[in-house]
């Protein structure tokens, strides 16, 4: 079963998290590495990805001509995806266990961060063909 685990952050989570200290920085990033690797030597990675500032993210849909129709971010978000993974894994309880895994990252002073991440289900079929 493969599952996305979506790590949000608080508005103010980019800012915030530039400015810690280099050396918080420096172990939080060493620990989205071990973290990955851990998964990959599991079998269970699929991917992942960390996303840009949503300064720079847009919304955008299909005008009635097919042209692109873009809005910007609206500020009265409470909050952002920072970035995912997807995992395969055998019950969603491991991704569960998985999610927590990453929401531990340290932060300030290597307290861990204790982050949400969303955890959804990526099917593969529609659900009354899916086995």
């Amino acid at each position: 079963m493969k599952y996305i685990m979506m790590m949000h952050c608080p508005k103010t989570g980019y800012e915030s998290f530039g400015s810690m200290p280099k050396e918080d920085i420096r172990r939080h990033h060493e620990f989205m590495h071990s973290f990955n690797k851990k998964l990959q030597q599991a079998g269970e990675w699929v991917s992942a990805e960390g996303l840009a500032t949503p300064q720079s993210a847009k919304r955008v849909r299909a005008r009635e001509d097919g042209t692109p129709d873009t809005d910007g971010v609206f500020p009265e978000s409470k909050e952002f995806l920072a970035g995912y993974w997807i995992v395969e894994v055998k019950s969603p309880e491991r991704a569960y266990e998985l999610a927590a895994q990453a929401s531990a990252a340290p932060g300030v002073g290597g307290k861990p961060m204790n982050m949400w991440l969303e955890v959804r289900e990526v099917l593969c079929a529609p659900p009354e063909q899916a086995g």
